[in-house]
C-alpha cells in the first residue's frame, strides 16, 4: 500500500468516525504505535483544545475536523494518559481516554452467555461501576449482534452517538466500553446503527438496574452491592425451610394503589416498609406478593408490560429503597414474592422490540412472535442469549433482592403455540403439535436453576389449562414449578357463590368437583386482582342478596378458602370488602373500615389467618390426600358440606352452610368421642354476624356418615364453623 493509499484509508476511517458509521473505532482512536512513533488520536466534537494532562504537550487539531492528534517517539507516556481539554463554553475538563483501555469481558463469560448458561450475566452486561489500574469509571456492555455501530450516549457526551462508540467483541455480538470518570447517577442509553437497515435506534439498557421516572426512559447507573442486609436469620431459616409443610397465606398487592399519600402520590418503598408491613403483619399474612415492580412505562399495564427486567420501578424510589422494603419484610417474618413476566414484552420503540434493527429478542414471524390480544411481542426462547436474559433476570431478583419467590405470569400463553389464535395464525412445532417446545425447555431450566441456586424459594405458575405435571419435578417430565394457581377451583366457587342461595342446590358439584383433582398439583387458591377488574365487580358485589347477606356470603367464601387444601392468596382490599372494582389510579377505600360490616370482615380474615397458621391440620398436608376427608359432600338439598382436615397429631371439623337458613339439630359424624369446641364461626358478632352457633358440644355414641360418633349442631346462616376435639 503506497502512501497516498494509506492517507486515503486514514481519511476514510476518520470520515466514518465523524459520520458515526465506523464499526471499529478502537482501530482508529486511542494510542497506536507504528515503529518508533506512538500516535494518540482523539475525536472530541465539543473541544477547543486538548493537552496531555494539566502540564503536558498540546494535541494538534487535524484541519477542518474535530480530530486531535499527538505524536511522540519517546517511551515516556504513562500506562494510561490523562487529558485536559477546554470546551467551547470555556470549561476545563480533566480525564482519561476511554480508547486507551482494553477489553473487560473475558472470553469465558462471552462463551457462557452465547451458550445460554451465564446466570450472572447481569454483572457483565449493562452499566457497572468499574476500576482499571486504580482508575474509576463505568463499564458499559450490550448485546446487539446485528449492529454496525453501538455508542453510549448521555448527558456526559451531549447524547451524541459520535463520542463514545463501543468495541464489538468478535463472535459474541457484545459491544463494550469503559468510560473513566463516570459514576453513580449518570443517565444513559445506547445508540445503535443497524447493520441491515442503516436505521439509527436509541434504546434503553436491557440489563439496566435503574431507570428514570416515567415518562422519561433513560437508564441510570446504579449503586450496586452496597446495601447492608439485616435479614440473615430469615435467609438462614429459608434454606432449611420446607415450604410444602408450612402455612402460606399471601396478600397480593399493587404498590401504586394500595394506599396513596395526602397529595395522591405514590408511597415510597421506605414508607411502604412501615405502613404495608405493619398492616400485613397485623392481619397475619405470611407473604406479600407484588404485582410486577419491574420497570414499566405505562401505569395502566400494572407492570405486566415490562421494559426493565433488572430494575424495580422508580415510581417508589431507588433499588436500595426496594431492598430496604424486602429487608424489613423479612425482619418481620414476612416473605416477598414478585410477579415476573417472561411471556411477553411491549413494542415500545425505546426498549427491546427490534433492538438492533432486527427481531433480536422476539420471533421474526408474527405467528410466533406476537400476542395479538395484548399487542405485545413473544420472546424467542430458542435463542440462547434471549433465554439467558430471562434466566439471569429470574436469578437476579432472588439473589440480589433476597426475594422468596416468583409468580410467573401467563404460563399458558407460553406453553401453547396456538394460544388465543385462529386456526391459520400459528406455526406447529417440529412434531406438528401445538406445544411450544423451546418455552417448555426454558421453564424447566428456570425452575431447576432457581431451586438449586436459592434453596427455600418458590416459583408459582399462573397456568389456567389442564397441562399435566406443572408442579412435578422436571426429571419425571414435569415443568418443575413449586405451585400453580388453582384457577378451576376459583372459577367454580365464584360461579357457585354468585347464585342465589335458593338455586345453589342445582350447582352443588361446583363445591365438590375440585376435590377430584385437588392433589394432582401443588395448588394455590387465588382470589386475585384479575377477579376484581374489567367489569367483574368487587368480591363483595359478586355476592347475592341484601347487604347483610353479601357480607355473610363473603365471610363464608373466605372460610371455605382458608380451610380447603392449598396455599392461600387474597388481593388487597378484598380483606375488608372493597365496594368498587380495583382502580390502579387511586388508593383503596380505607374509609369503609369505619363501618362495622367492613371492619368485621377484616377481623374475620385476621382470625382466619391466625387459625390457619396455628393449626398444622390446615396446612401440613395441603398437597396430599392424607390431610383431607369428606364427612358429607352430598347434602345437596340443604347446600351444606362438611369435611375433616387432619394430621397425625390433630384434627379439625369444618361445616359450611351455603343458605341463609339457621339449621338446628343438624347431625354430622365425628371420628372420636368427646367435647367438640367451636374454635371459629364466621357468623360471630365480632365479624358483624348474627351470632348463631355452638360453644361446645358433647358427641353422642350414634354412628353417622360412616363415622362411629356424631354431634348435634346449630349451623348459622351463610356461615362456616370449625370444631376441634
Amino acid at each position: 500500500m503506497n502512501n497516498k493509499t494509506k492517507i486515503n484509508q486514514i481519511n476514510a476511517d476518520l470520515a466514518r468516525v465523524t459520520e458515526a458509521k465506523h464499526s471499529n473505532v478502537f482501530s482508529v482512536l486511542g494510542r497506536h504505535k507504528k515503529g518508533t512513533v506512538t500516535t494518540i488520536t482523539l475525536y472530541l466534537p465539543y473541544a477547543e483544545s486538548i493537552s496531555l494532562g494539566s502540564d503536558g504537550a498540546a494535541f494538534n487539531r487535524i484541519p477542518d475536523s474535530d480530530f486531535f492528534q499527538y505524536q511522540t517517539t519517546k517511551d515516556n507516556l504513562p500506562e494510561h494518559y490523562q487529558l485536559q481539554w477546554l470546551d467551547k463554553e470555556g470549561n476545563t475538563h480533566l480525564g482519561y481516554d476511554p480508547y486507551d483501555f482494553g477489553t473487560v469481558i473475558p472470553e469465558f463469560d462471552q462463551h457462557l452467555f452465547s451458550s445460554g448458561n451465564h446466570w450472572h450475566i447481569y454483572k457483565k452486561l449493562g452499566a457497572h461501576l468499574h476500576t482499571i489500574d486504580n482508575i474509576k469509571g463505568v463499564h458499559f456492555a450490550v448485546w446487539a449482534p446485528n449492529a454496525h455501530r453501538v455508542s453510549v450516549i448521555g448527558d456526559f457526551n451531549h447524547w451524541d452517538g459520535r463520542c463514545n462508540a463501543m468495541r464489538c467483541l468478535s463472535g459474541s455480538g457484545i459491544w463494550e466500553i469503559f468510560i473513566p470518570g463516570l459514576t453513580v447517577g449518570c443517565t444513559y442509553k445506547f445508540e445503535i446503527l443497524s447493520n441491515q437497515s442503516e436505521q439509527i435506534l436509541v434504546k434503553t439498557d436491557p440489563y439496566g438496574q435503574q431507570f428514570e421516572l416515567r415518562p422519561q426512559t433513560a437508564s441510570i447507573v446504579s449503586n450496586e452491592n452496597h446495601y447492608k442486609w439485616l435479614d440473615k436469620q430469615w435467609m438462614e431459616h429459608r434454606k432449611e425451610h420446607d415450604w410444602i409443610k408450612e402455612a402460606m397465606s399471601i396478600y397480593e398487592v399493587h404498590l401504586g394503589s394500595w394506599k396513596r399519600d395526602s397529595d395522591g402520590d405514590f408511597l415510597s418503598y421506605r414508607e411502604l416498609a412501615t405502613d404495608l408491613v405493619n398492616y400485613v403483619k397485623d392481619l397475619g399474612f405470611t407473604h406479600i406478593e407484588l404485582l410486577p415492580v419491574t420497570e414499566h412505562p405505562l401505569d395502566d399495564s400494572w407492570g405486566y408490560q415490562t421494559t426493565g427486567y433488572f430494575a424495580p420501578t422508580s415510581r417508589h424510589g431507588t433499588p436500595d429503597d426496594f431492598r430496604f422494603f424486602i429487608d424489613v419484610c423479612h425482619q418481620n417474618n414476612i416473605g416477598v414474592i414478585l410477579d415476573w413476566v417472561p411471556a411477553h414484552f411491549p413494542k415500545d420503540a425505546f426498549a427491546l422490540a427490534q433492538f438492533d434493527g432486527t427481531a433480536l429478542y422476539e420471533h421474526e414471524d408474527p405467528k410466533k412472535g406476537e400476542h395479538r390480544d395484548w399487542g405485545t411481542l413473544i420472546y424467542n426462547y430458542s435463542r440462547n442469549e434471549v433465554k439467558n436474559f430471562l434466566l439471569a433476570s429470574a436469578n437476579f431478583w432472588l439473589e440480589e433482592f433476597h426475594l422468596d419467590g416468583l409468580r410467573v405470569d401467563a404460563v399458558a400463553s407460553m406453553l401453547y403455540l396456538d394460544y388465543s389464535r385462529e386456526a391459520d395464525d400459528w406455526v406447529p412445532n417440529i412434531h406438528g403439535g401445538n406445544e411450544n417446545l423451546e418455552a417448555i425447555d426454558f421453564m424447566r431450566q428456570m425452575n431447576s436453576i432457581t431451586h438449586e441456586q436459592h434453596l427455600g424459594t418458590v416459583v408459582i405458575a399462573e397456568e389456567s389449562t389442564s397441562w399435566p405435571q406443572v408442579t412435578r419435578p422436571t426429571w419425571t417430565g414435569g415443568l418443575g414449578f413449586s405451585m400453580k394457581w388453582n384457577m378451576g377451583w376459583m372459577h367454580d366457587l365464584l360461579s357457585y357463590m354468585q347464585q342465589d342461595p335458593v338455586h345453589r342446590m342445582h350447582h352443588h358439584d361446583n363445591l365438590t368437583f375440585g376435590m377430584l383433582y385437588a392433589f394432582s398439583e401443588n395448588f394455590v387458591l387465588p382470589f386475585s386482582h384479575d377477579e376484581v377488574v374489567h367489569g367483574k365487580g368487587s368480591m363483595l358485589n359478586k355476592m347475592p342478596g341484601d347487604e347483610w347477606q353479601r357480607f355473610a356470603n363473603l365471610r363464608l367464601l373466605y372460610t371455605f378458602m382458608f380451610t380447603y387444601p392449598g396455599k392461600k392468596l387474597l388481593f388487597m382490599g378484598c380483606e375488608f370488602g372493597q365496594g368498587i372494582e380495583w382502580n390502579f389510579n387511586q388508593g383503596l377505600d380505607w374509609y369503609t373500615l369505619d363501618f362495622p360490616q367492613h371492619s368485621g370482615l377484616k377481623s374475620l380474615v385476621k382470625d382466619l389467618n391466625k387459625i390457619y397458621t396455628k393449626h398444622p391440620a390446615l396446612y401440613q398436608h395441603d398437597f396430599e390426600h392424607e390431610g383431607f376427608e369428606w364427612i358429607d359432600c352430598h347434602d345437596v338439598n340443604h347446600s351444606i358440606i362438611s369435611y375433616r382436615r387432619k394430621t397425625t397429631e390433630e384434627e379439625l371439623i369444618v361445616i359450611l352452610n351455603f343458605t341463609p337458613v339457621v339449621r338446628k339439630n343438624y347431625r354430622i359424624g365425628v371420628p372420636r368421642a368427646g367435647h367438640y369446641t367451636e374454635i371459629f364461626n364466621s357468623d360471630s358478632q365480632f365479624y358483624n354476624g348474627s351470632n348463631s352457633g355452638n360453644n361446645s358440644v358433647l358427641s353422642e355414641p350414634t354412628p353417622w356418615m360412616d363415622l362411629p360418633h356424631s354431634v348435634n349442631l346449630t349451623l348459622p346462616p351463610l356461615a362456616g364453623i370449625v370444631l376441634k376435639l
